[in-house]
């Protein structure tokens, strides 16, 4: 994600200073009210007063993530980059001067499922009016300099090359395209460097002509706006948008059929291990039954039984961890560890049985009631400032969540029962069909079994790929 005033170092003005105070102490009510509607161009609009501080952010989605690159992976990244460097004849250095001067923050992005532009600003009424005129043109006019793209282009080349030297990275990309095969979501955000070098500017004319649209956006606005005005910022920030259509739904996700191993052999002292398989879609039903029982599982940090087994009892692992990651279609499941290269063997073992007798026996009483009070006590601190919770209410409406969501997230998790927790991952969780990655030095040479009756699957040598580093995926904010 790229922030416009971060081009002029590490001095902000003394707005920006005073805002950035401000958000600290922000914050809208534990159950924000929801309002929503479409603007006259077809976009979706969900809308929260937050009346207690001058400001207001504004965050625009669009189903315009990596999923969409086809055959050119980057091609929806390299767009987003590059609406921040320039936009209705005014150059980078001019946007930023024009954002940084009333104290606006001005960032684009894009992940899998989507690309975002969010703006935050004051709602004095200068401050307003400039920081809206930048993001709309943002949106609506970018221009795509040949002399930028080129530029904006080879620093991208540097990171994938720099990203092969991670084995993090390596390990995270190797493990998608081992759960997702020929899916869209196979492909990393920011693509390969075969394909960035190969992309052109008019592709990402194109992209943005295709996706960028009205009936594609999903418009979050968060602050100290009444509803008219909420109104009419958003209509100012979308009537300009191309009129085409929203995207198409992406295709489902099939469950592995067998398990898969693959160890990458990488120069370091430690390897990085992972395991994963498809997960939930955002609309899942068994939604809060995977969220609760990942929390126990590995969600949960220290207190985990991942943790557990793998650090407190063997000392095999600074950390192990377990997250899902609900997406439009069913994002991944996924849990990994990081050892040393002579422990790796063993604490995949460790990993894998946990995970099955998780499974097969699902949570204690005590382990549902800790997860239950840590998860209900922590949540109000995830929508305390008015930036979390315009980034909430931007995937409510990209997802199409229930708009009670938020409101009644504390009493979905307490509803979660033992019994529930077990046979959602008996159903969805097949610790014999995972896909497992290994990257580092040598490792042993037996296998890694996926299961304590059935053969190990066949190692298979491969060589480092570019990659870089995932998105935070953890999805521990409901």
């Amino acid at each position: 994600m790229k922030r416009l005033f971060h081009r002029y170092g590490k001095r902000p003005a003394t707005a920006v200073i005073a805002l950035v105070t401000l958000v600290a102490a922000s914050g809208v009510s534990a159950t924000p009210k929801i309002q929503t509607w479409h603007t006259d161009s077809g976009a979706k609009v969900l809308y929260v007063a937050a009346p207690d501080l001058p400001m207001v952010d504004v965050r625009v989605v669009f189903a315009a993530g990596s999923a969409r690159d086809g055959d050119k992976p980057g091609l929806a990244s390299m767009t987003a980059g590059m609406l921040t460097e320039g936009a209705g004849g005014l150059s980078a250095d001019r946007l930023a001067e024009r954002v940084e001067s009333v104290g606006a923050q001005l960032s684009t992005g894009a992940d899998k499922d989507m690309a975002s532009a969010s703006l935050r600003s004051l709602t004095e009424a200068n401050a307003l009016d400039i920081g809206v005129d930048s993001l709309t043109k943002v949106l609506t006019q970018p221009d795509f300099p040949p002399q930028d793209f080129e530029r904006v282009r080879e620093n991208t080349l540097i990171g994938l090359r720099r990203a092969e030297q991670d084995p993090a990275s390596v390990g995270s990309k190797a493990l998608y395209k081992a759960i997702y095969g020929h899916h869209p979501y196979a492909s990393d955000p920011s693509g390969t460097t075969d394909s960035v070098a190969a992309l052109t500017r008019d592709e990402l004319i194109a992209f943005h002509r295709r996706y960028y649209t009205a009936p594609n956006a999903t418009v979050a606005i968060v602050g100290a706006v009444d509803r008219p005005q909420a109104e009419r910022l958003a209509e100012r920030i979308t009537a300009g948008l191309p009129k085409g259509e929203a995207a198409p739904p992406l295709p489902p996700v099939p469950d592995l059929s067998v398990g898969k191993l693959e160890r990458i052999d990488f120069p370091s002292s430690q390897t990085h291990v992972y395991a994963g398989e498809p997960g939930m879609s955002r609309s899942d039903p068994d939604y809060f039954a995977l969220y609760v029982g990942n929390h126990i599982l590995g969600g949960s940090g220290l207190v985990s039984l991942l943790m557990n087994e793998v650090r407190e009892k063997r000392g095999l692992s600074y950390s192990a961890y377990s997250y899902i990651a609900p997406m439009s279609v069913r994002g991944p499941m996924i849990i990994g560890l990081q050892t040393k290269n002579d422990q790796a063997d063993q604490a995949s073992h460790v990993m894998l049985d946990t995970l099955r007798r998780f499974v097969a026996e699902g949570p204690t009483d005590a382990e549902l009631e800790a997860a239950v009070k840590n998860i209900t006590g922590g949540f109000p601190l995830r929508i305390a400032s008015n930036s979390q919770v315009v980034q909430y209410l931007a995937v409510i409406g990209f997802y199409d969540m229930p708009l009670d969501h938020l409101d009644r997230f504390n009493e979905r998790v307490a509803a979660v029962t033992k019994e529930q927790i077990r046979d959602a991952f008996r159903r969805r969780v097949h610790p014999d069909r995972l896909a497992i990655v290994l990257v580092g030095g040598e490792q042993d040479e037996q296998p890694v079994a996926h299961s304590e009756t059935a053969p190990a699957p066949s190692v298979k040598p491969a060589k480092v790929v570019p990659a870089v580093a995932p998105s935070p995926a953890a999805d521990e904010q409901g």
